[in-house]
């Protein structure tokens, strides 16, 4: 992937994370972009300017008033010419002066002004990070269409370890690339996804569950997002953040969602079920805590829930595709195959969640993305790779159907 004829502005404040920025530079730099650098004044007491002049091979930016290197309103000129800005690292006190529209130096005044889509990498000590303010001003600038990149948890400068180091070089130059290819191939389509785990009560206290995160499925709506469509998230228990800019309608247990997939299908073009639902529920659920008797067992009688996948498939209307999600322990695929048929979908994502880096509570994940025409493995890759890799398929399998506007 190069980026030849792409113009990024990289945004430099200060934080001993600077020093990683030469880098990114560097690696943009050798993809063909062209880069073009400013620097808070508290960005060149841990980095020269002149390091990322060279690099970059433009005139660094560090203040305001100095004579412009550009024949234009220096600030306009850049917020115009970029294709995409990035701040890295992305300081506490950057982040809050954007959401703030505050414009008190260079690099804030052209982030203000700029149209181009926006990346922040933040970095920062732990407590600061997590600090409700910080977390307030990211979600706004999120639901704002800001992207975001880390941080990664690990040991900080300061002696701290948690949440809070800049994410690598590498993996910014990937988010980079992503950001800037990002295909609109879904605008115009309504995507449904549920994620999560349902919960069945046996009290008001207690439920049967499972250990789904959510992770899968949020990542699968952030890639529709991303790519145009418009999403909404059934969600049951979820451990991660809820992903911006889409309808969230919450539930609890498998019945909810039933009750919300029939309300919600037939508006879709793309159905897709990552939510692990609870094959099974209390047959009675107690009103108030059942309490503990020395000595005695408790017997619970459970009750098969509906297949809700199963209901959603003998439902299905013309134009419309349906994804299934199999998590299974043996015979995965021949297992998912049955499921493909039975539950009458278009393709299954089958995981072997027992094996390492695959399956819940993981940030990464190993599926086989089954069809009726065949099998296609895909490897170990974060969540939101595999998303967007599912999407692909399905706007593949959509072409050869031939459904409405695809």
């Amino acid at each position: 992937m190069n980026l030849n004829g792409k113009e990024i502005v990289l945004g430099v404040t200060g934080g001993i994370a600077a020093y990683k920025s030469a880098e990114i530079v560097s690696r943009l730099r050798h993809l063909g972009a062209g880069v073009h650098v400013i620097m808070t004044r508290n960005a060149t007491e841990f980095v020269s300017p002149l390091t990322f002049q060279t690099l970059s091979a433009n005139p660094v930016v560090t203040d305001t008033f100095a004579s412009p290197e550009y024949w234009n309103v220096e600030h306009v000129a850049l917020a115009k010419l970029a294709d995409l800005f990035v701040i890295a690292p992305a300081t506490a006190n950057i982040l809050a002066k954007m959401t703030a529209g505050i414009a008190d130096d260079m690099l804030s005044t052209t982030v203000l002004a700029t149209r181009a889509p926006i990346l922040v990498a933040p970095a920062m000590n732990t407590g600061m990070w997590t600090a409700k303010a910080t977390r307030e001003n990211m979600r706004i600038l999120t639901e704002r269409g800001v992207h975001r990149i880390g941080p990664d948890s690990g040991m900080l400068a300061c002696g701290d370890e948690g949440a809070g180091r800049m994410s690598e070089p590498d993996e910014i130059v990937r988010e980079i690339i992503r950001i800037l290819h990002i295909s609109r191939d879904l605008a115009g389509k309504r995507v449904l996804i549920t994620a999560g785990a349902t919960r069945e009560r046996l009290d008001p206290v207690r439920f049967l569950t499972n250990d789904s995160s959510g992770k899968m499925g949020f990542a699968l709506a952030e890639a529709a997002r991303d790519r145009g469509a418009e999403v909404t998230v059934v969600c049951g228990n979820v451990s991660v953040p809820l992903p911006n800019g889409v309808r969230i309608i919450a539930i609890e247990s498998a019945l909810d969602l039933l009750d919300a997939m029939m309300a919600e299908c037939p508006s879709n073009d793309i159905i897709i079920q990552a939510a692990a639902v609870a094959d099974y529920r209390p047959e009675k659920v107690a009103e108030t805590k059942i309490k503990k008797k020395s000595g005695e067992q408790i017997i619970l009688k459970l009750v098969e829930n509906p297949d809700i996948a199963k209901a959603v498939g003998e439902r299905k209307a013309a134009g419309q595709t349906l994804v299934g999600f199999a998590a299974e322990t043996d015979h995965v695929n021949e297992n998912a195959q049955q499921k493909l048929r039975k539950k009458n979908l278009d393709m299954i994502v089958a995981n072997d969640v027992t094996q390492k880096g695959a399956g819940f509570n993981s940030d990464t994940n190993i599926a086989t993305l089954i069809t009726a025409e065949g099998c296609i493995e895909e490897p170990l890759q974060s969540k939101r790779k595999l998303a967007d890799s599912i999407l692909d398929h399905i706007l593949m399998l959509r072409q050869k159907s031939g459904s409405p506007s695809d």
